[in-house]
């Protein structure tokens, strides 16, 4: 399979995962430290994710969330104290490309449309039961928006994206040592 070259910025302290793993993987103590007090909205559509990226299956057994990668280094943001940024080469097949501007729709718990006379059908319905989409999500008044709201993330990977589309970012499930080209503190 084709090689890749891909960024993730992470905090210094997976070095020490490596270190004594040989790999790193992203778990829910990594995610609390770096998400703070967003962490337990987050949580819900990171597990979301988890468990549907078309990955799902191939996702080993002591992961529990996937691992961001940028195909592009100045997206990777600039190194600050505390981080590093992981220049890695791996394997293409590894990797599940994100539209970044859908999986925000997401973190928003917003609703996906299909097109835009579904969008604004959506909006309709919104603005006829008085609700939002962050309402109908985090409240257990409007199940069955709620429900539609969170079939629709499936559109996440409807299109598939493709590493080279603007926009875009990657999903691995871990970072081995092998893979690592170059580190940038």
């Amino acid at each position: 399979m084709p090689m890749i070259t891909v960024w993730t910025k992470q905090n210094a302290a997976v070095l020490d995962q490596l270190r004594e793993n040989g790999r790193f993987i992203a778990d829910e103590r990594f995610i609390r430290r770096e998400l703070e007090e967003t962490t337990d909205i987050m949580l819900y559509t990171y597990r979301w994710l988890a468990d549907h990226i078309p990955a799902a299956a191939e996702r080993p057994e002591d992961t529990s969330y996937p691992v961001w990668v940028s195909f592009d280094r100045d997206a990777t943001m600039i190194p600050e104290p505390g981080y590093v940024i992981l220049e890695l080469s791996l394997d293409t097949s590894l990797i599940v490309a994100i539209d970044i501007l859908k999986w925000t729709k997401i973190t928003n718990y917003s609703y996906i449309p299909a097109d835009e006379e579904d969008e604004k059908a959506h909006n309709r319905l919104l603005a006829e039961t008085g609700t939002d989409n962050a309402r109908a999500v985090m409240t257990a008044f409007y199940p069955e928006i709620r429900s539609k709201i969170i079939k629709s993330w499936e559109r996440l990977f409807d299109p598939p994206a493709s590493p080279g589309d603007q926009g875009t970012y990657g999903l691995i499930w871990e970072v081995r040592r092998e893979w690592i080209k170059r580190m940038i503190t």
